[in-house]
C-alpha cells in the first residue's frame, strides 16, 4: 500500500509540473480574445491526469497548478486562482466521472463533451458574479451583453480544443507512463481505440484553433 500511495504521490507531482509548464507555454501564445481572455492548455494535462488517477487528485493537481501560477506568472490575483480551479473542476470532475465508470474511449468523449458544457455554464455564471470586480469601469449589465458574444464562444472553444488534444494525448502519455513503470500494465482491448474518433478529434482541434484565431482578430 506504501509503494502505491508514494507512486501516486510522484505522478500527482509530476502531472503537477507538466500542467505548470503548459500554462506557461500557453502564455507565450500573442492571442487574446476581447482584449483580456487568453487560451491556457494546463487542462489537457490535468484531465488526462483525472482519467488515470480519479478526480480527487486531478482537483489537488489543480490547486497546485493554479497556486504555483499565482505566486509566479498569473497577473489576475486571487480571483484569477479561484476561476482556475472552478473552471478546471467544472471541466475535468464530470468527464473523469462519466468516464471511470466504463473505461472506453467513446465514454471518454462523451465525458468531455459534458465536461465542456459544464464549465462553459459554470463560468458564464462566475464571470457574470466577478468580471465587474477585477476590470474597472466594467459593469454586470457590460458583462451580461458579453456572456453570449465573448465568453461563451471562447469557454466553448477553449474546451473543445483542450478536449480534444486530450483525448489524442491521453494513449500516448498512458503508455509512457508504463514503460517507465508509473502504471502497471493493462490487458488489451480489442477496438478499444477507433480511427474514425481520433480523426474526429484532430478535426475538433483544427476548427477550435481556427475558431481561437478568429475569435482573437488573427484571422
Amino acid at each position: 500500500m506504501k509503494k502505491i500511495d508514494t507512486r501516486k504521490i510522484v505522478m500527482i507531482g509530476m502531472f503537477s509540473a507538466l500542467a505548470f509548464i503548459m500554462s506557461w507555454l500557453g502564455g507565450l501564445i500573442p492571442l487574446k480574445v476581447a482584449g483580456f481572455l487568453d487560451y491556457d492548455p494546463k487542462d489537457i494535462i490535468i484531465v488526462i491526469a483525472g482519467f488515470i488517477l480519479g478526480p480527487v487528485s486531478a482537483i489537488i493537481i489543480s490547486v497546485i497548478t493554479s497556486l504555483l501560477e499565482l505566486i509566479t506568472i498569473s497577473a489576475t490575483g486571487p480571483i484569477g486562482f479561484a476561476m482556475n480551479i472552478i473552471s478546471t473542476g467544472f471541466f475535468v470532475v464530470p468527464a473523469v466521472v462519466i468516464y471511470q465508470r466504463k473505461r472506453t474511449f467513446p465514454r471518454a468523449i462523451i465525458g468531455l463533451c459534458v465536461g465542456v458544457l459544464s464549465m462553459c455554464v459554470a463560468m458564464m455564471l462566475w464571470n457574470y458574479l466577478i468580471t465587474p470586480l477585477y476590470m474597472v469601469g466594467t459593469t454586470r449589465e457590460m458583462v451580461a451583453k458579453m456572456l453570449p458574444t465573448v465568453f461563451l464562444p471562447f469557454n466553448l472553444v477553449k474546451g473543445s480544443l483542450n478536449a480534444a488534444l486530450a483525448m489524442l494525448l491521453y494513449k500516448p502519455v498512458v503508455n509512457a507512463m508504463r514503460h517507465a513503470h508509473l502504471l502497471d500494465k493493462a490487458e488489451k482491448k480489442k477496438g478499444d481505440v477507433k480511427a474514425l474518433l481520433i480523426i474526429g478529434c484532430l478535426m475538433v482541434a483544427v476548427i477550435c484553433v481556427l475558431g481561437l484565431l478568429i475569435l482573437g482578430g488573427k484571422i
